[in-house]
């Protein structure tokens, strides 16, 4: 990702900032500029709950050379509670132990890293709720 791309994602990467229509009341993550639902361009903006639970999920045994390390790992879709869908990946849970329904909450963590002395990205992950 650009310097300037990645500049411009802080607010949502880093503080999961969302947008909400002041029209239509509907949620958007990211945040947009014309809702698709009113037509409206005006939005709030708000910080998601970090609760969920999980939609669907998989597992990645051939990733990419940046979590070659990683594999096998699993990535699902979280249903916020108060609004919108993510994909993120799920951690601190054995891969046969994932279900769908499983709470979980969003961590800050470490994503992965360009190299030895490259820039470390960092954003959120999905781990389990425990009792």
């Amino acid at each position: 990702m650009s310097t300037a791309s990645s500049w411009r994602a802080y607010p949502q990467v880093y503080r999961l900032e969302a947008a909400r229509c002041t029209g239509c009341r509907k949620t958007f993550f990211p945040p947009r500029q014309v809702c698709n639902a009113c037509g409206a361009r005006e939005f709030e903006t708000f910080t998601l709950k970090r609760t969920g639970a999980v939609v669907t999920h998989t597992v990645i045994r051939t990733p990419d050379d940046r979590f070659a390390g990683e594999a096998p790992f699993a990535v699902g879709i979280i249903q916020v509670d108060d609004g919108p869908r993510l994909t993120t990946q799920i951690v601190d849970v054995p891969l046969e132990e994932l279900a769908i329904g499983m709470r979980v909450k969003l961590e800050f963590r470490r994503l992965f890293s360009d190299g030895h002395a490259g820039v470390i990205e960092y954003g959120h992950k999905a781990v389990p709720l425990r009792d």
